[in-house]
């Protein structure tokens, strides 16, 4: 049975609808894939990327993620993103550009490291995430050794290697 020419585009229209978003993305990011590179703006307008000897992402994607990071981070010797081969990314893409620009950046300008911002969804989209916690990442040869997720303080600290006082 032949389908009338109509029916077989509206069939091909209606695969690639289904098919093109999971094209589109990428592989998740797990234990065991390379991790690509990455370079985002941070807030003073200069990029942070990936390198080759980076070993640990810290990734914000919301704010009670970026609260918490801010927090260990601000508390430490500047530097010490460079001390840990560490970056940190923070997803901003949902926030209003209006609160991004009257509020958020102001407020990073302030702080003593470099925070790369997502501003588009899709820049950060393949890491992982869970609500409320900070995404680690450690990274050995350019690919992913271990993810995890910090909930508080504490963890972020012993996560990354920092003493918890």
């Amino acid at each position: 049975m032949q389908l009338k020419r109509s029916t077989r585009s509206r069939l091909l229209a209606g695969l690639v609808v289904l098919i093109l978003p999971l094209a589109a993305g990428a592989a998740p990011l797990v234990p065991g894939t390379s991790f690509p590179p990455l370079s985002l703006e941070d807030q003073h307008g200069k990029t942070v990327s990936t390198r080759a000897d980076t070993r640990i992402v810290l990734f914000a994607a919301d704010k009670a993620a970026n609260d918490l990071i801010n927090e260990v981070l601000a508390a430490q010797p500047a530097g010490v993103l460079g001390t840990l081969n560490a970056v940190y990314f923070a997803d901003i893409s949902a926030m209003p550009a209006l609160v991004t620009r009257m509020f958020a950046l102001p407020a990073l300008r302030e702080m003593p490291f470099a925070v790369g911002l997502g501003r588009d969804a899709t820049q950060l989209a393949d890491l992982p995430r869970q609500k409320g916690a900070a995404t680690i990442l450690r990274l050995a040869d350019g690919k992913v050794i271990a993810i995890e997720y910090a909930h508080n303080t504490g963890q972020l600290k012993q996560a990354i290697g920092l003493k918890c006082t």
